[in-house]
Parts: C-alpha cells; structure tokens; sequence
C-alpha cells in the first residue's frame, strides 16, 4: 500500500470515527424557557388617569401602579350615603311611641283593682269591675296594634337600609376594581395601554411575568419516561450560542399526561420519535435566563 492509499484511508476512518461521534448527544432533551405570565386587565370602565410602570419594570404583588377615573362612582356613593342617613331617621322609636298607652293601661289596672277591693267590702257594683276589666282589655289590644305597625315600620325602614348599604358595598367594591394593581412579583413584560386612554372591562393594560423561577419546557420520548420522575432533579443547560453553555439545577414540577407531535422547533434524543410528552424543570434565575431562550437538559 503506497502512503496516498494510506492517507485516503486514514481520512475515511477519522470521517467514520466523527460521524459516530456526532450521534452521541450530550443531552436528554431541549426547550424553550418559559415563565408564569399574567396579563392584568382592566376591571373597569373609564380613562386611565395613572399608569406608572415601563417595561422592564420590576414589581412586587399588591401594588398599585394605576388608576382609572373614579369620580362619578365616589359622588354616587357619597349621595348613597346621604340616602342611607335619612332612611335611618324614620326609624320609629317604639319605646316612645308607646309610653302614652302603657300609662293609661297602668292606670286602667289600678282602677281594675280598686273596683275589686270595693266589691269586696260590698261598695261597689260588679259592672264598675266589669267596665274596668273591658277597659283595661281594650288598652292592651290598642298596645298590641301600635307595637305590630311601629314593628312593620321599622322593619321596612331596616329593608331600605339593609337595601342601601348593600348599593353603597357594591360601590366601594367598584371604586377598588379603579385601582390597577399588580397581581404577582414579577417584571413588565410588554404594556399594552397608555395613560390618558379610555379603557373598558377585560381590556389588557400590561404583561407582567416572574422571571425570579423560570420553567425549562423540554419534551421527552416515551421511553424516557422512565428516567423522568416528578420532583426529580436535573441539571439544564442555557444556550447562549457561540458554543456558551452555562449549568443550572433544575427541578421537575410537570409531567405532560398526553403525548404530542414534535414540535418542529424542539429535538429529541430519539430523532425517529414522533410522539412526545412535555415536561417543566424550574430553575432559579440568575438574571441571564430570558424567555423563549433554548436549553437542554439532562436527567440524573
């Protein structure tokens, strides 16, 4: 064998020797990272008067960073008010409103009693105790009436103020809805309003996302599952290109219990799978992670 014989030789068995090699993938599978995203939206009808946040803005749970017009809805509950007041005072005060009746029923038993002992000792008449008795029964039947139509009267007074606290909660539950407020700890993704724009029920105002614990969405083959355990480890590789490869830990928080096609975007360790499951793996964000960025992983 001449040494061009060799050479030729030698290059195809490296070319062999490359091409087994490139087979061999240092990793289980690849995603996109992700991140739990909420798009907050108006909740209610109006021009927005503040909106201070940016995009890239980073917020924490619970605080207020708009508004919008509330006015119209602080002066109707402010004349709701104002009716509720006035509706208290009809109340009728029964102790009062009775107070004639029950001296003249105290004044009917004392003469009831007096017409007694006179009939007793034989000065008096059994019709002086009868008439005392009627009339006595027909001061307590009055007493009875009065307390039954005060009682109907204050209980619909009771109604109207029952009815008109429940308008004004209604109102106070409207005049919070004003308040554009951030619903998780995250940073502004995109906004998608403006102050000064007139808003209605349900329209988007901004995106916000908790980049603090980004997800790994990777997608596996059936006969990997068994590797692949809920709350397992795994180690998730950042792809920042160039050949830049950074490690993080990764934990398995979901496990897909419906098979899908490959994602076109997506490889698999097994290229000749056409049916995978999704899988997330959480990872701590240092700050370099960004959305939609692709990862490998590879499964202790």
């Amino acid at each position: 064998m001449n040494v061009w014989t060799k050479g030729v030789c030698g290059m195809a068995v490296a070319l062999l020797a490359a091409s087994c090699g490139s087979d061999e993938r240092d990793f289980d599978a690849t995603g996109i990272f992700e991140s739990t995203e909420v798009i907050v939206s108006a909740e209610a009808n109006g021009k927005i008067v503040e909106l201070n946040i940016e995009e890239g803005d980073v917020l924490s749970a619970g605080r207020q960073v708009g508004a919008v017009d509330s006015v119209q809805l602080y002066w109707r509950k402010r004349q709701l008010e104002s009716s509720a007041r006035s509706i208290s005072s009809r109340s009728a005060d029964v102790a009062k409103q009775v107070a004639a009746t029950r001296e003249q029923i105290a004044k009917a038993e004392l003469e009831r009693e007096r017409c007694r002992n006179l009939l007793r000792q034989d000065a008096g008449t059994r019709k002086q105790l009868d008439d005392a008795e009627s009339q006595l029964a027909v001061l307590k039947r009055q007493l009875d009436a009065q307390l039954s139509t005060l009682s109907r009267t204050n209980q619909g007074v009771t109604d109207e103020e029952q009815a008109a606290t429940a308008q004004i909660m209604q109102l106070d539950d409207q005049l919070r809805k004003c308040r554009i407020v951030c619903p998780i700890d995250g940073t502004v993704l995109t906004k998608y309003a403006e102050r000064g724009e007139v808003t209605s029920q349900g329209k988007p105002l901004f995106k916000v996302a908790d980049m603090r614990r980004v997800f790994l969405r990777a997608y596996v083959s059936g006969d990997q599952l068994s590797t692949v355990k809920l709350g397992g480890p795994a180690k998730v590789y950042a792809d920042y290109g160039a050949d830049d490869r950074k490690e993080y830990k990764g934990k398995i928080t979901w496990i897909s219990d419906q098979t899908e096609f490959t994602p076109k975007t997506i490889q698999t360790r097994d290229e000749r799978a056409n049916l995978v499951y999704a899988v997330k793996i959480a990872v701590e964000n240092d700050g370099l992670l960004k959305l939609g960025m692709y990862g490998e992983v590879k499964f202790n």
